[in-house]
């Protein structure tokens, strides 16, 4: 299952509280404090995994704590700090604060590490307040409470290039034609329901190709399935716009998708786009493809005539 979005509420654990101690030893009858501190308690960390691509393992899990740290002991012994939590994310997740609606981190490079709650400091034990006057101290720290957040994450894919366009374009068989991906494809629409990656070779350069569930007249205000989904090829550095050429109007299907673009906002409008004019397998998409490359070319917009099923 595809699961682009989760909120978690996650808590550092609480630290250890310091103790009140006095050496107890033969031949000293009056020893002097021996507490030690608590220990610190464990952060939630979120670290990046290039395995995953998905926020699947959140569907369930709403609450995270990390563990709290123990307590001091005589003979100046600290408690154990607590373990760390550490919750592994895709890349391209950002982390948004709840309590501000402010981005946290944008988090994208392999292996790379965010503390999201820090645990609470350990407390001092009574061997931290002895002076010259006051010797004998009987009082000790509690430990401090771990940093509790609430906060949303959400994925945005990773990807070269985005493939867009209305339902049952091709969308799926153009990435299984250039990739390994192996998309659901049949003839109806809304086959796609989820984002699908795929990697191209291209001599020795790899491109990370995405497609997303087709796009419909009125996206950008939530009908349909695209416009949940626009913002995993927000990242793309070039949006190839794949087009039915076989349908009776397929400059105002392009018109169609520029449209929604432009109302999604966030540059994608004004990235890069190539037209792939598809079925020219197919009669009528033959007939029609010098006609819309021309239409295309007076607008400055490249095109490029394929059948991804052929």
């Amino acid at each position: 299952m595809f699961i682009d979005r989760a909120r978690l509420v996650v808590r550092g654990g609480d630290g250890g509280r310091g103790v009140i101690s006095f050496r107890r030893e033969a031949h000293v009858p009056r020893g002097g404090p021996d507490g030690g501190d608590g220990g610190k308690g464990g952060d939630v960390i979120l670290r990046v995994d290039p395995q995953l691509g998905t926020l699947t393992d959140f569907r369930f899990t709403k609450q995270i704590e990390a563990e709290p740290g123990k307590p001091g002991s005589g003979r100046n012994s600290s408690g154990r700090s607590g373990a760390d939590r550490i919750l592994s994310i895709p890349p391209g997740t950002l982390v948004i604060d709840r309590a501000t609606g402010k981005t946290v981190a944008d988090l994208t490079a392999p292996g790379e590490e965010l503390v999201i709650a820090r645990g609470g400091s350990g407390g001092k034990g009574n061997a931290r307040f002895a002076t010259s006057t006051r010797r004998a101290p009987r009082i000790a720290e509690d430990g401090g409470k771990g940093e509790q957040r609430e906060i949303d994450l959400e994925l945005k894919l990773l990807a070269d290039v985005g493939l867009a366009g209305l339902p049952n374009a091709g969308k799926s068989t153009l990435l299984a034609a250039l990739t390994s991906a192996r998309p659901k494809i049949a003839d109806y629409p809304f086959t796609t329901l989820v984002p699908n990656l795929g990697v191209a070779r291209l001599d020795d350069r790899e491109l990370v190709v995405a497609d997303i569930p087709g796009l419909i007249e009125g996206a950008s205000r939530g009908l349909g399935l695209g416009e949940e989904f626009l913002r995993h090829v927000e990242r793309t550095r070039l949006l190839v716009h794949v087009v039915d050429a076989s349908r009776p109007d397929p400059l105002q299907d392009i018109a169609t998708i520029d449209a929604e673009l432009r109302s999604y906002g966030r540059g994608l409008a004004e990235r890069p786009q190539l037209v792939a004019l598809n079925k020219i397998d197919l009669p009528e998409a033959r007939e029609a493809a010098p006609r819309i490359t021309r239409a295309l070319s007076e607008r400055g917009i490249a095109s490029i005539a394929i059948s991804a099923a052929a």
